[in-house]
């Protein structure tokens, strides 16, 4: 029997209701997830988190299980532009983060990441990415990353280090090294033993979790340094030091197995393969006769989630999604777990195990649902007690959340879309103002579960659907086609069928239907006013593609320019497919939200897109945001685009 008991002192539930009482519906729903990549220590005692600072700034804390003190910051980053990602635990009192900045380049935005370490209470903060010589041939932007954590040799890990050449311009020694590696390095004293020589066009390395690499990626150029999407894997045996081929994955095209982890005992590389046109789980043996055998697979969807856990990695499970999210449990002890949470948390059936204790007694656990943005607990295997300990987003603790409800719309072809309906809290679900939010991606798909922008519109009394248009990923290759640009007459006339299934239902009232989409689905939500001009009576796209060839130039000066450009293909698909080249089509009144350091779709299609509509005497509404990318990571910011598109959308509705 699992039993409840408040962690007191450290507990963020604490006066949560309180707290969101004093701030506004946009506020509210536009604030980040105050708990992001929470994990726990390897002795179970604490856990580490990091939560939003001003701007796009965040910080991370550490946190008590007992609530014995509060919680403690480690380190933060202002936001402008430094920000902290994937931090985790390297010993009981260290933790190893990713900083990561995108910075105003020539013509482009540029990322750039660095690797540090730092103590619990902020003290010996150390850089581990490799420092370069003034003399280096180039700027590496790529800061490294973390291999395998070393569980058992405390504040050290394999490491993969980018070794950038020196220019050896009237030099006779100098560093020639060139190429992705691993080392050994103590994070601490930053004492460095090399493990892998640096490889020439390496992406990737994979490790069994216990310190040995197993597995290395190499990526397939074209031309002049143009990456193909093409990896090349080789794999070495247990106890050797020799590279043997594995196999290819094509990125684009989504052939070949996809390697994602070693099991040490198997002996086997865990990966995702196609098997009749959809995505499921294989491994493949490392003894020589890489030998295949599938895990698992699904005649409906895709198997497209490997779930790990610990320091270590081990292979728990997998998962994955039909009109929810399912997890299927190889460790037994975990799927029983599972199930009896299931029944102690029936309110959050969204239930994932995030990290776990070094002897597996410890285990953190998030769990969430449609209409609950989801909570943090502590599950203690021998006491079977169960303690609640962070909220993921207290801004909205005493707001009543819209059900999310799995619906099938009927394309024009006869073809049932699967998608989500979120109806307002009350309604009678008749004759309301509603929004079509397709996904973005287009390599994407929506799933059941709390969206925090279907949630404040609903707030604010709109029907929301959400379509898993074809083109979306998730549902195999005849449903993928030839990916929503290519095949965008298919995706984008499943969106609007989207919309008139909703008007022949009666949920929507025809003269207050509109649509909404960041990233590719503003793209759709653009290129379905082409379409059918006369149906959406406005038009919102955040962060929008508006020209499939501006799209493919925008990365020529990249080495993913070859990738992009079979991607997006050619043909005249690139000129019919460009909302910004119909733009006199377009009928409803248009809002553009943009930020200016976005390195996924550069800002300048936003701009094209205005000058397109202005010269046409469309006059849209153009919100650009200075110092941010395309995710908009900014409290402030994302509700500033909640209240200037509700006042857009009601404006154009005539409400």
């Amino acid at each position: 029997m699992l039993r409840y008991s408040l962690l007191v002192g450290s507990s963020l539930f604490a006066c949560a209701s309180a707290f969101a009482q004093t701030m506004s519906p946009e506020a509210a729903f536009g604030a980040r997830e105050s708990v992001v990549g929470a994990s726990l220590s390897p002795n179970g005692a604490r856990v580490a988190f990091l939560a939003p600072g001003k701007g796009q700034g965040n910080i991370l804390f550490t946190v008590p299980i007992d609530g014995s003190t509060p919680a403690v910051q480690a380190l933060a980053a202002g936001g402008d532009p430094e920000r902290l990602t994937d931090c985790d635990w390297v010993s009981d009192r260290r933790l190893v983060c990713n900083v990561f900045a995108v910075h105003p380049g020539v013509g482009e935005a540029i990322g750039v990441s660095r690797i540090v370490a730092v103590n619990i209470d902020g003290s010996e903060l150390k850089l581990v990415s490799r420092r370069q010589s003034m003399d280096a041939l180039y700027f590496n932007r790529f800061g490294g990353a973390v291999i395998d954590w070393l569980p058992g040799q405390d504040g050290a890990i394999l490491f993969g280090r980018a070794y950038v050449p020196d220019a050896m311009v009237g030099k006779r020694i100098g560093n020639r090294q060139e190429g992705y590696g691993v080392d050994r390095v103590d994070t601490l004293t930053l004492e460095s033993k090399r493990v892998v020589p640096p490889i020439r066009d390496a992406i990737e390395f994979i490790s069994d979790g216990s310190g040995n690499i197993r597995l290395k990626g190499v990526a397939e150029y074209k031309g002049d340094g143009y990456t193909t999407g093409v990896t090349r894997y080789a794999y070495r045996q247990v106890d050797s030091e020799d590279w043997r081929g594995f196999g290819e994955y094509d990125a684009i095209k989504q052939e070949g197995l996809n390697p994602y982890a070693v099991d040490p005992v198997e002996n086997v590389a865990y990966g995702f393969m196609k098997k009749d046109g959809r995505q499921a789980l294989f491994k493949r043996f490392l003894d020589g006769t890489l030998r295949d055998e599938l895990v698992f697979s699904r005649p409906d969807v895709d198997v497209d989630g490997l779930i790990r856990l610990g320091r270590k990695g081990r292979i728990v499970g997998l998962s994955f999604a039909t009109d929810r999210r399912n997890a299927i449990y190889f460790d037994e002890p975990l799927r029983r777990l599972g199930e009896g949470l299931a029944k102690a948390l029936p309110d959050q059936p969204l239930i994932n195990f995030e990290s776990e204790s070094a002897d597996g007694q410890k285990l953190l656990v998030w769990a969430g649902s449609d209409v609950d943005p989801g909570s943090y607990f502590i599950f203690d295997r021998g006491t079977k007690q169960l303690r609640p300990l962070m909220y993921s987003r207290p801004e909205l603790v005493g707001y009543k959340l819209a059900p999310v409800r799995s619906i099938n719309v009927r394309a024009s072809d006869g073809t049932m879309i699967p998608g989500y309906l979120t109806l307002p809290v009350g309604s009678s679900g008749k004759g309301l103002p509603t929004i079509v939010m397709p996904h973005g991606g287009p390599g994407s798909r929506d799933e059941w579960g709390f969206d925090w922008l279907a949630q404040y519109y609903a707030h604010r009394g709109y029907a929301v659907l959400q379509p898993n248009f074809r083109g979306s990923t998730g549902y195999g290759d005849a449903w993928f086609k030839n990916n929503g640009f290519q095949s965008w007459r298919i995706a984008i006339g499943d969106v609007v069928d989207s919309g008139r299934w909703l008007i022949s239902e009666g949920i929507a009232d025809p003269k207050k239907l509109a649509i909404l989409g960041w990233s590719y689905g503003g793209y759709a939500a653009l290129q379905s006013g082409v379409v059918a001009p006369d149906l959406y009576k406005a038009i919102v796209a955040i962060a929008p593609v508006t020209d499939l060839n501006d799209l493919k130039e925008q990365y020529r000066n990249t080495s993913a320019f070859v990738e992009v450009q079979r991607f997006v293909g050619s043909g005249p698909h690139i000129r019919e497919g460009s909302p910004a080249q119909h733009a006199a089509a377009i009928h409803a009144p248009v809002m553009l939200f943009h930020g200016e350091l976005d390195r996924n779709v550069d800002v300048r299609a936003s701009k094209l897109m205005a000058s397109k509509l202005t010269d046409a005497g469309k006059g849209p509404q153009v919100i650009l945001y200075p110092g941010l990318d395309h995710y908009l990571e900014d409290s402030a910011v994302r509700a500033d685009l909640l209240g200037k598109s509700d006042a857009f959308l009601k404006k154009s509705m005539g409400m």
